[in-house]
């Protein structure tokens, strides 16, 4: 799927364009500053990507035709096709992708890898990218049992994958939305306002608002919270 990368870097580059115009924090005092950050954030995603193609991408191919082959995972064993298999399948992933944030804030060793991601005290788009090697192996690792439990193709991955990245790098960004939509696109898709608050160098803030593509997830599971005023949060970590 060659349309992939340059699905993302387009919308990277709106999204930058859009923090550029209308920035909702003044994050840096000078373009040099702003350049710099991101790209580190973008060089570190860059690795990631490139560790995920060399030492996971061929082990998910291999597990999601073996699963097939088999007749293995819930999405055979409920004998669901097309849509409504397509459906439920980026559903049980963003569960599990859910279940995973949240481990990371959790256990101890996780959030050592984790806490990098948070550690970025200018949080825009280019932190989306900002994760570190560690946590992704990890993440890596884990994906394979998943995704054979789950019974998931790869094209219903890769599904996932887009929609994932494409929200993932909007609630990131150093944007806002007029608050009426923010309130609305809520009910389904994690928002910038959302996001921001998961941010906050208070932990308790932070420990809030894991869902990474549907929000319902934090509804579900009694970890929602929304910022009374997103202009008073402060990103970072405590330490």
């Amino acid at each position: 799927m060659g349309w992939r990368p340059l699905l993302a870097v387009a919308g990277l580059v709106a999204l930058l364009a859009w923090e550029t115009a209308h920035p909702f924090f003044a994050l840096f005092s000078r373009p040099a500053d702003r350049a710099r950050h991101g790209t580190l954030n973008l060089a570190l995603g860059a690795l990631n990507i490139l560790v995920v193609a060399l030492g996971f991408a061929a082990a998910w191919l291999a597990v999601t035709q073996w699963a097939s082959a088999h007749g293995f995972g819930l999405m055979s064993w409920l004998g669901l096709g097309g849509a409504s298999r397509a459906v439920l399948a980026v559903l049980l992933l963003d569960g599990w992708t859910y279940a995973w944030h949240r481990l990371n804030h959790r256990v101890p060793f996780l959030w050592r890898f984790h806490r990098l991601h948070h550690a970025d005290r200018a949080m825009d788009v280019t932190t989306a990218s900002r994760f570190h090697t560690g946590e992704i192996v990890l993440s890596s690792l884990l994906r394979v049992p998943v995704l054979a439990l789950i019974g998931c193709r790869i094209d219903e991955l890769a599904l996932y994958e887009v929609l994932l990245f494409t929200v993932v790098q909007f609630h990131h960004a150093n944007i806002a939305l007029p608050g009426w939509l923010d309130r609305a696109m809520r009910v389904v898709i994690v928002t910038p306002a959302l996001h921001k608050l998961h941010h906050s160098v208070v932990r308790i803030e932070s420990d809030s608002n894991y869902s990474s593509l549907f929000s319902w997830w934090d509804r579900i599971f009694g970890s929602f919270r929304v910022a009374r005023d997103p202009r008073t949060i402060v990103f970072g970590v405590e330490d």
